[in-house]
């Protein structure tokens, strides 16, 4: 991709997109349990309503990015997932029973999670060969969730426990209306081509090694957060820390996140993004283990929560770098359709699962130990069959 002026960047537009995105995200990921709980579900249908957010990254990615890329105006797909983001969400303002509630979680996850992918795809054809300059649009996804998850926390808390849980659909809906408004403000870099969008060369470029290896390596790295993101919670509760102490283990890793993305084109500027994908998956595999071993010390885990910067900003900052490098044009957009179909969506699921499955034995420390083989496993990979051989070629 050739690099666009720096003036004809529009940033503030972009990063509006990623704003309310993520500040929705804020919300639905901390909160939207307890909304459900004051349905009055079951923990088991709880846990089902959340697996469905996983399930739909499996096929939504794709299937709305392979529209956009076979249509002449792309821009319309970004436009009408946002628009059927909305209008399924406002289901939840209704008083559904409770049977309705599962067909209404899949027709929103389905549409929450098919636009992103595509949005990334808009911003690297605005950035071309400065896709180093990505960190400082997507950190206000990261701003954006940690301002919500504190007002929200607030709002929802009230006088004690969490009893304005049923006020979340109506606190979102805002948000997602600007969402909509921001995906309408939005659109493709005008010297895309038409032809850019041929799908034909997708699947030859996919089976590449170099790619390959990228695939697998961030499915790795997905498959590792599994405990994480499914059980952390419960596992610091085991452990005796207070509500109070668990927001703040949970809040330490966006806010240094932040940093990471306001920092991290300069690394960009001057090493292959292979470099920092393999740390971010070392930096997993030592976050993991330590979480595993030592998770009664405060202030271990504190330091350990830091990781969250490299093990997910870091790692996702590098994975759009090199997306942008192997899929140029509108081939981004299916490389962004199969790593998260396949990377957030089969590696997070699978992560969940397993997470499930090795829980009962020791009340999570063999689940996390799994997670760091996981991501040391991801690390192997990229190191042999993405930053070695690229070393290896520029000493020739």
């Amino acid at each position: 991709m050739t690099a666009l002026p720096r003036d004809a960047v529009p940033a503030v537009r972009l990063s509006s997109f990623y704003l309310f995105y993520y500040a929705a995200l804020g919300a639905f990921t901390p909160y939207w349990s307890l909304f459900l709980t004051s349905r009055g579900m079951s923990v088991t249908a709880i846990s089902v309503m959340m697996g469905i957010w996983y399930a739909t990254r499996i096929v939504a990615p794709t299937t709305w990015t392979s529209l956009a890329a076979a249509s002449p105006r792309p821009i319309f797909w970004l436009r009408l997932g946002c628009v059927l983001t909305l209008l399924t969400f406002c289901a939840f303002l209704l008083p559904l029973p409770q049977p309705w509630l599962y067909p209404a979680m899949i027709a929103f996850c389905f549409f929450y999670n098919a636009v992103m992918p595509q949005f990334e795809s808009i911003t690297l054809t605005h950035l071309g060969s400065d896709s180093h300059r990505y960190g400082l649009i997507r950190v206000w996804g990261s701003l954006g969730f940690i301002a919500v998850v504190m007002l929200f926390g607030w709002i929802i808390e009230g006088d004690g426990g969490a009893g304005n849980a049923h006020l979340l659909p109506w606190l979102m809906l805002p948000l997602f209306g600007l969402l909509t408004a921001s995906g309408f403000a939005n659109h493709y870099a005008r010297n895309l081509q038409r032809s850019d969008g041929d799908a034909s060369g997708f699947w030859a470029i996919v089976r590449k090694p170099q790619v390959l290896a990228f695939f697998l390596a961030a499915f790795m790295e997905q498959l590792s957060f599994g405990p994480y993101y499914t059980f952390f919670s419960v596992y610091m509760d085991h452990h005796g820390y207070a509500t109070s102490t668990l927001g703040v283990l949970w809040t330490v890793g966006v806010v240094f996140e932040v940093g990471v993305f306001f920092t991290i084109g300069r690394f960009f500027r001057r090493y292959d993004a292979s470099w920092m994908l393999l740390i971010a998956l070392l930096s997993s595999t030592v976050r993991w283990a330590v979480t595993a071993l030592f998770p009664e010390n405060l202030p271990v885990m504190l330091l350990a929560q830091t990781a969250h910067a490299l093990g997910f900003a870091a790692f996702f900052a590098a994975a759009m770098q090199m997306l942008a490098t192997y899929f140029p044009g509108r081939l981004n957009g299916h490389g962004q359709g199969l790593l998260y179909g396949f990377s957030s969506g089969v590696g997070g699921v699978l992560g969940a699962l397993i997470a499930g499955q090795l829980w009962p034995i020791d009340q999570g420390r063999t689940a996390f130990l799994a997670g760091s083989g996981f991501a040391l496993a991801g690390a192997l990979l990229c190191f042999f069959a993405i930053s070695l051989p690229l070393l290896r070629a520029r000493t020739r």
